[in-house]
């Protein structure tokens, strides 16, 4: 049962007042078992959070993966650096000489502005070369770690349409709260909807505003995947011909291993454009999955680059003052 509510729970989180009753009749079992074991996990920390997952772009804000060359002496400055900045939510080493590899957000009124953050980071984490790699195209970001062992090896990827909105105060209120973790409890938005200072129909209201919209991704919790067993996790990183990039994109995106899936523009000493993080319990695994999409995908060359060290991994937090204060702290003269 532990596996089936894991992954149920990383799908689509039920918006009702008591979701884990929904969990429980859609799976045939008790609501007290269901919290039972979500409790287990999460103090396991095999469940990272349970949240709205919200689209970085959507809401405003500027964003990029990032990769720096570091020394090994280094790397532990770079970590704290790094770290320091609110709007950075992932932060990995892996195994190239572009061996720092984050994720940083900013707000659309940030002070710095994506490009003179990253600059900034780079001198006070001593990176001797960098590289930034923004978004061109998103072909997938589902991240679902299959814990049961039944999902098919390949998935559709429906491509949404997404409508206009206007993000007003209680959509940017409904926010704040929503991206925040749930306590494992029977009603775990009653705190929230209290505090906001509405009803569960209006709060659930919102959210599917927010979602029709593609601004709310979707509800559902994240895993730490290697405790949730998956120990083998790679971008594996492809150059592919610019003209056939949309079909082989989809190609990867397919595979239900592949979390993500993007098209990333290529440096004169980044040859790669094509992004996919492919996850698997051991490394044999992942390999074999890798090596099944390089049957079906045209590409000149491509690379493995597992994660080795895990240093930072968080939601960013939308509509605070988080990233402002960073930036009042580190920068003397913001408008040079």
């Amino acid at each position: 049962m532990r596996d089936k509510i894991l992954y149920e729970i990383q799908k689509n989180f039920p918006l009702s007042p008591r979701p884990f009753e929904s969990i429980a009749k859609s799976l045939d079992c008790s609501e007290e078992e269901v919290l039972d074991i979500v409790k287990s996990e999460k103090d396991k920390g095999t469940i990272r959070q349970i949240s709205a997952i919200f689209d970085t772009k959507r809401l405003g804000y500027r964003s990029s993966l990032v990769a720096f060359k570091v020394d090994e002496n280094d790397i532990d400055n770079a970590v704290e650096v790094i770290n320091s900045h609110p709007g950075v939510s992932h932060n990995y080493e892996r195994d190239h000489e572009f061996n720092i590899w984050f994720t940083i957000a900013v707000p659309p009124d940030s002070k710095l502005g994506l490009e003179k953050s990253i600059s900034l980071l780079s001198e006070l984490s001593n990176a001797k070369e960098y590289i930034a790699l923004p978004t061109i195209k998103l072909f997938k970001i589902a991240v679902k770690m299959d814990t049961t062992g039944k999902a098919p090896k390949k998935e559709k990827i429906k491509r949404r349409v997404h409508k206009d909105i206007e993000i007003n105060d209680l959509h940017k209120n409904i926010i704040k709260y929503a991206q925040n973790d749930i306590e494992i409890t029977k009603e775990p938005f009653k705190d929230m909807i209290e505090k906001i200072g509405v009803s569960y129909e209006k709060f659930f209201d919102i959210l599917d505003e927010l979602k029709n919209a593609g601004v709310m991704r979707r509800y559902a919790a994240i895993l730490n995947h290697r405790k949730a067993g998956f120990n083998a996790n790679a971008m594996v990183v492809w150059d592919i011909d610019e003209e056939i990039a949309q079909e082989m994109g989809e190609k990867i995106a397919s595979f239900s291993a592949v979390s993500h899936c993007y098209l990333r523009p290529k440096y004169p000493n980044w040859p790669y454009n094509l992004f996919s993080m492919v996850h698997g319990k051991t490394k044999d695994e992942t390999d074999a999955i890798v090596k099944e999409m390089e049957k079906e995908v045209v590409f000149h060359s491509n690379r493995y680059l597992y994660s080795s060290r895990e240093f930072k991994k968080v939601r960013v937090k939308y509509f605070t003052d988080d990233v402002y204060k960073w930036e009042d702290k580190f920068v003397t003269d913001l408008e040079a």
